[in-house]
């Protein structure tokens, strides 16, 4: 079986999203069928983006507040046993004004990367098995930007300032569930996170940096240290370098370093593509020896 998943990793401004457009062509190239999903969207197969998860009590409470578009809602939850979801961003694009602010803030505190972290943990695993079984059946490979390490470590230690054993383990899960999918990790690096960081923040809309810094200082971590402002998020930042750094290196599965500081689309295209090329021939050779 060829490898099924590309997973892209690094931290803000360190090019994982050129980097994924850049896989995504070079297995384009490679005449090999690959699907791309990128950080925030709303189909992503193993992820949740802009999903809200309620329990009967919570739907109770949401229809008893906003009884008037009951009916509206209803027809588009998602029941999974005694789970409900509710794909709201989705539906916030598709009704607009139809969809008031009040309706959409009470329902955006159900978003399962607003729920504790156990429960989170629960419902991304339990996605992430759903696409790996079918994943292996596909013809595809699949490229994934973020949702790997990112995801467990914003949540566990931005978020909710969770032991680093906790987030550790969650990763080590995806890891396990991914395995059959002859996984490739890719971590995008640059030499000075400074720097990177304050050029996405000055290339990017201020709405993204404010978010940001709110985000990693006014919880969790951030909130534990005292950290404040950008310099705050800096140091936020260097944190959760250290602990993906130590992520990588204990991961048992195939995974590369690539150092993106140069920002020369064309080297590192190159670079990527000798990546790709061992990875695949390598499983290929690893199959016809019967070892894989």
């Amino acid at each position: 079986m060829k490898p099924k998943l590309i997973l892209i990793e690094g931290l803000p401004g360190s090019g994982k999203t050129t980097t994924a457009n850049l896989i995504h062509e070079l297995l384009t190239e490679m005449n090999l069928s690959a699907r791309l999903f990128l950080e925030g969207n709303a189909d992503h197969p193993a992820d949740y983006e802009g999903v809200a998860c309620f329990t009967a009590a919570d739907l109770a409470e949401l229809w008893n507040d906003h009884s008037k578009y009951k009916e509206l809602l209803s027809e588009r939850l998602i029941t999974q046993g005694d789970r409900h979801f509710l794909e709201y961003r989705k539906i916030k694009q598709e009704l607009g004004t139809d969809f008031p602010d009040v309706l959409l803030a009470d329902v955006s505190r159900h978003d399962i990367y607003e729920l504790p972290l156990e429960q989170n943990r629960i419902l991304i695993t339990e996605r992430w098995r759903r696409f790996a079984a079918d994943a292996i059946h596909s013809p595809d490979t699949y490229i994934f930007d973020c949702c790997f390490i990112q995801n467990p470590v914003t949540v566990g230690m931005i978020k909710y300032g969770a032991a680093k054993e906790a987030v550790i383990s969650y990763v080590e899960e995806l890891a396990a569930i991914a395995k059959p999918l002859k996984p490739l990790l890719i971590y995008v690096e640059q030499n000075d996170l400074d720097r990177s960081f304050r050029k996405a923040v000055h290339e990017r809309p201020i709405e993204w940096s404010e978010g940001f810094i709110d985000y990693y200082t006014n919880q969790g971590y951030g909130a534990q240290q005292g950290y404040h402002g950008l310099e705050g998020a800096l140091q936020v930042l260097k944190a959760r370098k250290e602990l993906e750094t130590e992520i990588f290196s204990d991961l048992p599965i195939a995974k590369h370093r690539v150092d993106n500081s140069a920002y020369d689309l064309s080297g590192y295209k190159q670079a990527l593509a000798r990546i790709l090329a061992d990875h695949f021939r390598g499983q290929k050779q690893g199959i016809v020896r019967g070892i894989k």
